[in-house]
C-alpha cells in the first residue's frame, strides 16, 4: 500500500498493483475475471450506437446514414472506503471485497482510498477536504465512476458528485447491479427489480422540466385549476404502482413454492438448506452431494436462483437439499426483503449447512455476516453444521482454529471430495428421525406400504417371507397407523 499524495496520514491509498491478498483476486481468480465476451444487453454503461452521416453517398434520397456500433468500454472506477471500526487489515479486506464486486459487475478498478474517521461525513461521506483530494485522483487516473464502500444517502450522493464531477454509486447500487446481471428466473428478475425500485425511489432527482408542474385537472373553465403534479412526483407515483404490482407477482410465485414445501412436509421428507457467503462453494457442494449440475463459477453471486434437489443419506433416508442465494457483508436490506420468500427455504429447513470459505483471509467475518442474515429471516432455531469448504487450499492453522471455535464443524473440499463421506454421515445423524418404531408383516399385495416405509421412514431390517415382507422400521405416526393392522401381534 502506498501513501496518499496528501501529507495527511489518515487517508490510505491503493496503488494499481495491490499487495498480494488485497486485490480482487484474493476472492476471485484472474483467469475467470471477465475473460469472456460480455453480453452487452445486460449493461447500460455507455451509448451502444451512434448515427454517423456518411458523406458522399446518395441514391434517391439526399443522403443515407449507417449505424456505427461502438465497442463496449468497461467503466474505470476508483474505490472509496471509510474506516470507522476494527483494524487497518479489516478496512483493507473490506475494500478488497469491494474491488471484487466491482470487477464482477464489469468495471476496471484503477485505484482506491480509505479515509479514517469516527463516522462518515453527513455531507460528502469522506469530508470536503478529502472529497477534493478524491477529485484530483479521479482526474489523475481518468476514472469515470467512484464507488463508495457503504450505503450513501441521496444528499451524500449528490454532494459528492458535485465535487468529483463524475458518477458516484454506493455499495448497495453495485450489488443490485450484479444481481440484475445474474438473475435468470422470472422470480429472481422480479425480486431484483423490486429491490432496485425500493432503492431508487428516495433517490430520484429532478431538474428543469422535471420540476415543472403539469396543468391542473378538472373539466370546467380552462382546465388549469390546481397546481398539478410535478414530473418527479409522477415518476414516484408510477414507481410505487410498479412496486405494488411486483409484490403481488412475487406473492403469487411464493404461493407455488409454498405448495411444494407443503407437499414435502406431507410426505415427511426432511429438508437441508445450504447457506453461506458468496463464492464459498455452495453450488459446488450441492453438485458434489447430489450431482445437480448447477452452474459453478469462481465469481461473486454467480448463482441467485434457489435449487432444490433430492438426496439420500448413507442409510437410505431421502431428504431434499436446497441451494440458496449467497450472502455478503452489509447485504442491502432491500435485497433481504425482496428475496425473503427465497430465503424462507432456510427458515423452513430441518438442518442448515453453513458453508464458509476456509481459504478466505477472514472466515470468521464471513460466518458472522451470514448468521446476521439468518437472524433476519428468523431461522435461528434451525440446527446448523458449519462446513469449512476449500480445505485443500486453506491454511492448516486456520482450519484448526475454526474447528476448535465451532463445535459442530467439518472441513471438506467440494473440488476433491475430501470429507464428503463424513459430512453425509453427519447429515444422517443430525436429520430428525421418525418417532415410532414398529414391526409389521406387510402382504405382497400392499407393496405401496413397503415403498412408503422406504421413502418416508427409516428401514432397520427387511425380510421377505412366504406371507409377505417383514419390516422393522422407524416411521412417523401417520404411517405407523397404516402399518398397525399388519403387526405380528394383530396378525396372530
Amino acid at each position: 500500500m502506498t501513501s496518499s499524495s496528501s501529507p495527511s496520514q489518515d487517508t490510505k491509498r491503493f496503488a494499481h498493483a495491490y499487495p498480494e491478498g488485497l486485490r480482487a483476486d484474493a476472492l476471485m481468480e484472474e483467469d475467470v475475471a471477465w475473460s469472456h465476451e460480455i453480453d452487452g444487453e445486460q449493461f447500460d454503461r455507455s451509448e451502444r450506437a451512434a448515427l454517423r452521416r456518411v458523406v458522399g453517398l446518395s441514391t434517391e434520397l439526399e443522403d443515407v446514414t449507417e449505424v456505427e456500433y461502438r465497442q463496449l468500454r468497461l467503466e474505470r472506477v476508483v474505490l472509496v472506503g471509510v474506516w470507522t471500526t476494527g483494524t487497518a487489515q479489516d478496512a483493507d479486506n473490506s475494500l478488497a471485497e469491494l474491488a471484487a464486486l466491482a470487477e464482477t459487475a464489469g468495471a476496471l478498478v484503477l485505484d482506491g482510498v480509505i479515509q479514517r474517521r469516527d463516522k462518515p461525513d453527513a455531507a460528502t461521506y469522506i469530508g470536503s477536504g478529502k472529497a477534493a483530494e478524491l477529485r484530483d485522483i479521479v482526474l489523475e487516473t481518468g476514472a469515470d465512476t467512484v464507488i463508495c464502500d457503504g450505503e450513501l444517502s441521496p444528499g451524500q450522493l449528490i454532494q459528492l458528485e458535485d465535487v468529483v464531477k463524475v458518477k458516484v454509486i454506493d455499495r448497495t447500487a453495485l450489488i443490485l447491479d450484479i444481481f440484475a446481471q445474474h438473475a435468470k428466473s422470472r422470480e429472481g428478475k422480479a425480486q431484483v427489480a423490486l429491490a432496485q425500485m425500493q432503492y431508487m425511489l428516495p433517490r430520484l432527482r429532478g431538474w428543469g422540466q422535471s420540476l415543472s408542474r403539469q396543468m391542473g385537472g378538472g373539466r370546467g373553465g380552462l382546465a388549469t385549476r390546481g397546481p398539478g403534479e410535478t414530473k418527479i412526483e409522477t415518476d414516484r407515483r408510477r414507481i410505487r404502482e410498479k412496486m405494488a404490482k411486483m409484490r403481488r407477482e412475487i406473492a403469487d410465485m411464493k404461493t407455488g413454492r409454498e405448495i411444494k414445501r407443503q407437499e414435502r412436509r406431507r410426505n415427511k421428507v426432511p429438508s437441508v438448506a445450504i447457506a453461506g457467503y458468496t463464492n464459498a462453494g455452495k453450488s459446488s457442494l450441492l453438485n458434489r452431494l447430489t450431482g445437480a449440475g448447477v452452474l459453478v463459477e469462481n465469481a461473486l453471486f454467480a448463482t441467485l436462483d434457489p435449487t432444490v434437489r433430492r438426496a439420500e443419506t448413507p442409510s437410505g433416508r431421502l431428504y431434499t437439499l436446497a441451494d440458496t442465494v449467497g450472502f455478503v457483508r452489509h447485504l442491502p436490506h432491500h435485497l433481504v426483503e425482496a428475496f425473503r420468500s427465497t430465503m424462507e427455504e432456510v427458515g423452513d429447513s430441518d438442518l442448515i449447512l453453513h458453508v464458509v470459505d476456509g481459504s478466505h483471509p477472514n472466515p470468521e467475518e464471513q460466518l458472522a455476516a451470514v448468521r446476521e442474515v439468518i437472524r433476519d429471516v428468523g431461522a435461528t432455531d434451525v440446527p446448523e453444521i458449519v462446513v469449512i469448504n476449500k480445505a485443500d487450499a486453506a491454511d492448516p492453522l486456520v482450519l484448526q482454529r475454526l474447528l476448535r471455535v465451532e463445535k459442530r464443524a467439518l472441513a471438506v473440499s467440494a473440488r476433491t471430495g475430501r470429507g464428503i463421506d463424513a459430512l453425509l454421515a453427519l447429515i444422517d445423524d443430525e436429520l430428525p428421525r421418525p418417532s415410532v418404531e414398529i414391526e409389521a408383516l406387510v402382504p405382497y399385495t400392499h407393496g405401496k406400504l413397503v415403498a412408503r416405509a422406504h421413502t418416508e421412514g427409516e428401514v432397520i431390517s427387511e425380510e421377505h417371507t412366504a406371507e409377505g415382507t417383514l419390516l422393522k422400521v422407524r416411521v412417523h405416526e401417520e404411517l405407523a397407523a397404516d402399518l398397525a393392522p399388519y403387526t405380528p401381534v394383530s396378525a396372530a
